[in-house]
């Protein structure tokens, strides 16, 4: 997800799609565990989306 894109949403959205990411993060850890990944960069990109929607989580309730 890109940077314009989370600064669209809302409260409320964000942390839909952080709870999203979340259990995305966990099903790609399981899958690599289990040696299913394909897509090993999927892991830093997933990680470095949480970190933007966290921020921008916590840039909204500063204001």
């Amino acid at each position: 997800m890109k940077t314009k894109e989370i600064k669209k949403l809302t409260q409320d959205q964000l942390f839909s799609e952080l709870e999203k990411l979340k259990k995305e993060q966990f099903n790609i850890r399981f899958k690599k565990k289990n040696g299913q990944v394909t897509n090993t960069a999927s892991i830093k990109t997933n990680r470095r989306t949480i970190a933007k929607v966290k921020t921008f989580i916590n840039l909204n309730r500063v204001k």
